[in-house]
């Protein structure tokens, strides 16, 4: 993880954060207004103290003193009034902000290729999103305007004091050199020690959500006593940078309390002194406590408001981290169809994940509008990569892929996709209802459409015996279905977003018999009429293809019919007759 260094990034930093109050102006000027005025109000409660103690009382003026009371009770409410107004703007602002913040990086992070994800722990994000942008709120509510405010009341009670009595003031600030030293120990510190905290609640999140996510596999070969561990071990690292801030902090405020004693000692000594010389007054006295108190309480806090600007400066570094990455289509074309006929041609297509490391080498084959396709081969032979790349999910490095004559690369991203839709094995549902599910919140898709598809794809009967029917909660990734009925309900998804181009990525390998037959007669229904690309992992499921291509290290080695390919005695025919006779036994 970088950091933030150097007063030249800190700045560029900043101002790229104090962009985003723009469209929020008038409420930060306000904001702004309202610090100024608390910094001007807190030193004359004092100064209205002392002219009671010194003028009324001395006199024995009771008009007078009741008068200046009556003055020092609406100045507090006042004070209390201008103080709510300026902590609710002020937090406002920050929530306001980081609530546009936080959507802009979501839809920077859903535009992403999927091979940024391939190698980022989706933890990071998640408290990139979350926690990270809810540390840059504290910019704007403990930040900048607060910091700003101390800063002015340490300047007007100063002000006040040398206007009141200038060698109280001077002896009173005797102990400020030794707080400043260690107030900037203490930011130097306490700053090192929270970007630890930010790092390893990064690295605790990425950690359980990876381990909750994959929980069954935990489970199946019993390594919880194992993950409890290494869980523990990493709980230690959160613990222990945690600490190191209370020891920053358990150090810190006692020796301001301590300082602060020693000031008030000081002006005790010598103001007494004065008293009974005469060269100062008691009300002096009294005010002067109250400014020494005045006075420390924002020094101490000036230490830990810069400590929250500057991690929330480093939390805003590293969302405009991702920000700035760069894994979006970038050659995304302008060319919008409403409908595609479905004609695909790859021409010497090769592909490679890393560097030219190809998966794919040099593919080229045609697929007619309404034709259906099926790759077969041995895992890692380059199925899955085929389709990835019609769809743009990942990038190829030679050749050129067709649609309809179209290069995709010249296709509007989204009206591309929109064509098409995709059944992967591993199917996954959010924690929802079913008709959602389905649907994928489209308000273009009715509840009858829905029901139909479910009907044609022979899942409605299921449906409707679940509590709720369609609007059943599957729960997280549809853990309350089975295997097959999640499976179906992919079919349905695929079915009423009408798509052009249909893939199956190995729909029918995870399920029992049954659910296959249901299933089978869901695809013969889906691909009817469209164009379809099917990777088979039972070959049974695709004798009636149009077209079999097996691929083997990334080439094609035979292509045809299911006919055609048995009598060519080749490698689709030794994977036939094993897996059949695999079946039978």
């Amino acid at each position: 993880m970088s950091e933030v260094s150097g007063k030249a990034w800190d700045t560029a930093l900043f101002k790229r954060v104090m962009k985003y109050v723009g469209p929020y102006k008038l409420t930060f000027y306000l904001t702004g207004f309202l610090v100024i005025i608390l910094a001007v109000l807190a030193p004359l409660r004092p100064y209205l103290i002392q002219q009671i103690i010194d003028v009324e009382v001395s006199e024995a003026d009771v008009e007078g003193v009741m008068n200046l009371t009556m003055i020092l009770i609406g100045l507090l409410i006042i004070e209390a009034i201008v103080q709510f107004y300026q902590t609710y703007l002020a937090n406002w602002l920050g929530q306001t902000i980081i609530k546009d913040l936080r959507v802009q990086l979501y839809q920077h992070i859903i535009s992403f290729r999927l091979k940024y994800f391939d190698k980022t722990a989706i933890g990071t994000l998640v408290t990139r999103t979350v926690s990270d942008i809810e540390t840059i709120a504290n910019i704007f509510s403990q930040g900048v305007l607060v910091i700003f405010g101390d800063i002015l009341k340490l300047i007007a009670v100063i002000a006040f004091m040398f206007y009141t009595d200038w060698m109280l003031t001077l002896i009173s600030l005797i102990p400020i050199p030794f707080l400043i030293i260690a107030t900037m120990i203490f930011k130097k510190v306490i700053k090192k020690a929270f970007q630890e905290v930010r790092t390893q609640v990064s690295r605790l999140n990425a950690f359980v959500q990876e381990r909750v996510t994959g929980m069954k596999i935990i489970q199946v070969f019993n390594r919880e006593d194992v993950e409890k561990s290494r869980f523990e071990k990493m709980n230690k690292l959160h613990r222990n940078a945690h600490i190191k801030t209370v020891w920053a902090y358990s150090i810190f405020f006692p020796v301001v309390e301590l300082l602060s004693a020693g000031s008030l000692a000081l002006l005790v000594w010598w103001g007494t002194k004065g008293v009974i010389s005469g060269f100062t007054t008691l009300g002096n006295l009294f005010a002067f406590i109250l400014y020494i108190y005045m006075l420390y309480r924002p020094i101490r806090q000036l230490a830990d408001r810069f400590n929250t600007l500057q991690l929330g400066m480093v939390s805003s570094e590293r969302v405009f981290k991702i920000l700035d990455t760069k894994s979006s289509i970038e050659n995304e074309g302008d060319f919008v169809v409403e409908d595609l006929k479905g004609d695909i041609e790859f021409k010497n297509v090769s592909f490679a994940y890393v560097d030219e490391d190809y998966v794919l080498k040099d593919i080229s084959f045609k697929v007619k509008a309404g034709e259906t396709i099926a790759f077969v081969g041995a895992t890692g032979s380059g199925k899955t990569s085929t389709i990835n790349l019609l769809g743009r999910f990942y990038e190829f490095q030679k050749g050129e892929i067709l649609i309809d004559g179209v290069s995709i690369r010249e296709y509007e991203l989204k009206a591309l996709r929109s064509r098409m839709s995709v059944v992967l094995q591993d199917v996954f549902l959010f924690s929802d209802t079913i008709y959602n599910n389905i649907t994928l919140n489209n308000p273009d898709i009715s509840e009858e459409e829905v029901i139909k598809a479910s009907k044609a794809v022979g899942a409605h009967e299921f449906i409707s015996k679940l509590p709720g029917a369609y609007h059943y909660d599957v729960k997280e990734r549809g853990g309350m279905l089975s295997v097959g009925q999640r499976q179906l309900i992919s079919f349905i998804r695929a079915y009423v977003h009408d798509p052009s181009i249909l893939i199956l990525d190995e729909a029918t390998s995870s399920i029992d018999t049954e659910s296959e037959q249901l299933i089978q007669n869901a695809t013969d229904i889906l691909t009817k009429g469209r164009t379809s690309i099917v990777i088979a992992h039972r070959l049974s499921t695709i004798q009636k293809a149009d077209k079999i291509i097996v691929l083997e290290k990334g080439k094609i080695i035979e292509e045809g019919n299911h006919q055609d390919l048995l009598e060519k005695d080749g490698h689709y025919r030794k994977l036939f007759e094993l897996q059949f006779s695999a079946e039978e036994l």
